[in-house]
């Protein structure tokens, strides 16, 4: 690595984010999937052991190397206060309208607070297409025995992931950048 790189895709071995997946520069795929949240310690505690143990199961089937990941991702209110402001312009009703408006401060103190929401990965690392694509199935259909919902990742899930890992979560519009210290 040259001493004058200023920026972390300099030394990281990415070369890009293409079809929900990193391409690292020895060609590796490096993709997984997202899974949806569920609270299960809101169901009775026999529901939770049956989740549980079919999680232990689940985890111990998988024969690959893999890793956990848990992201949060900056939460964006501007389209929903927009919604709300309209609603609050549009009642005619005081009641109606102090309730929206409530809705409205309670938007504006999450946005303003940096609410954000947790997402959770399996992500792993394949050179061949068909395997990546095979495992990717197995991950979902072995999620969804277990009651859990999971979808393959998304070129943004994967800049999320990276951002959270490379900005400590903050999210950036320019690119990654490194201190010259």
């Amino acid at each position: 690595m040259a001493a004058n790189n200023k920026y972390t895709e300099d030394w990281l071995p990415i070369r890009g984010i293409t079809n929900g997946a990193i391409v690292t520069k020895s060609k590796d795929l490096v993709t997984g999937v997202k899974i949806a949240p569920r609270n299960i310690f809101i169901l009775d505690a026999q529901t939770q052991d049956n989740i549980l143990l079919a999680l232990k199961n689940f985890y111990n089937m998988i024969d690959f190397e893999f890793w956990l990941v848990v992201a949060d991702k900056p939460v964006d209110l501007s389209v929903y206060l927009s919604q709300l402001q309209l609603l609050y312009n549009d009642a005619t009703f005081p009641a109606v309208r102090k309730m929206i408006y409530e809705d409205i401060e309670k938007a504006s103190y999450f946005q303003n607070n940096n609410v954000v929401d947790t997402e959770y990965f399996i992500l792993f690392k394949e050179k061949n297409p068909d395997m990546l694509q095979k495992k990717v199935r197995l991950l979902i259909n072995g999620l969804a025995g277990c009651g859990l919902n999971a979808s393959q990742t998304s070129n943004d899930d994967l800049r999320t992931i990276l951002d959270n890992f490379l900005n400590g979560g903050l999210n950036t519009e320019f690119g990654t950048v490194v201190s010259s210290q």
